[in-house]
């Protein structure tokens, strides 16, 4: 069995870790467009072989896209191109993106559209880059797999097998409930996240304290802004529409904080922050 994997980042790299680790690749094959994380992932040993991705696609049974979704739209149907015109039937294709509806748009009445397997592991942290990269990344959270009745049997076990060696859990939805879904629980988070840290660096300007008096609080609050714009950029850019229903609900959450502080209404300020206590029946 061999591996390839198109991104050799966080996700990528933990990936490729794992699979060979855990035994489920005999070779994991890299390909990397940045000329500086490419020699970083061959140094560190993330993968076998930093390849072109002519010779990823041609040596590989299963090719993971962990690039950017931006990216992996546009590469998503060249690679299936390239398995129709080597008449690869065989090979599985599975990207590991946050968002779906775009991707799946994108191959929908391409011939080769079952040897695709659409994924989201569940999975990582503020950090990027292939030193980002680590084993264990994936132990016991959910992967979703989207519209699997669009692929084939063979592929989504394949697949299957994939996230199994990584200690993941499975769960299957179609494209469309996992971007609402994703817009709720992940793109959210980053949004307020980086609009937090926006915040806090206006008044850091005149306040040189505010960092010092920082507590683990605010940290965990707002250590997703220090992720990548070349990830979330596309992200919100192909969900722009549940994102922005998402913020939508939220900014009327926040006025109603902003309301009931400015009124003195501590009764309703307590009885917001109750209702908001209920996410520990989800969360704990």
């Amino acid at each position: 069995m061999k591996v390839g994997i198109i991104g050799l980042g966080l996700i990528g790299g933990s990936m490729a870790i794992d699979l060979k680790r855990k035994g489920f690749a005999d070779e994991v094959l890299g390909v990397e467009a940045e000329p500086v994380n490419a020699a970083a992932a061959g140094k560190i040993g993330l993968v076998d072989r930093v390849v072109s991705l002519e010779e990823c696609l041609e040596e590989s049974d299963v090719v993971v896209l962990a690039v950017p979704v931006g990216t992996a739209v546009r590469l998503l149907p060249q690679v299936l191109d390239t398995f129709a015109k080597s008449g690869a039937a065989d090979k599985v294709v599975m990207d590991v993106c946050s968002t779906k509806e775009h991707l799946a748009r994108s191959v929908k009445y391409h011939p080769q559209r079952r040897q695709y397997v659409a994924s989201h592991p569940m999975a990582g942290t503020e950090y990027s880059g292939p030193w980002a990269a680590m084993p264990g990344l994936f132990d016991g959270h959910a992967c979703i797999i989207c519209d699997s009745e669009e692929s084939s049997p063979k592929a989504v076990r394949a697949v299957e097998k994939l996230y199994e060696t990584l200690n993941m859990r499975t769960i299957y939805m179609n494209s469309s409930n996992h971007d609402v879904h994703t817009a709720y629980v992940s793109h959210i988070s980053h949004v307020t996240s980086f609009a937090l840290a926006l915040t806090v660096l206006d008044k850091e300007k005149d306040e040189k304290h505010i960092f010092d008096l920082a507590s683990g609080g605010f940290s965990s609050t707002v250590r997703l802004a220090k992720s990548s714009p070349d990830m979330w950029t596309p992200i919100l850019s192909q969900n722009r529409d549940n994102v922005l229903h998402v913020m939508d609900t939220y900014i009327e959450k926040m006025q109603a904080f902003r309301q009931a502080i400015a009124d003195g209404d501590e009764d309703g300020v307590r009885s917001l922050i109750e209702e908001a206590n209920k996410i520990r029946r989800i969360i704990r």
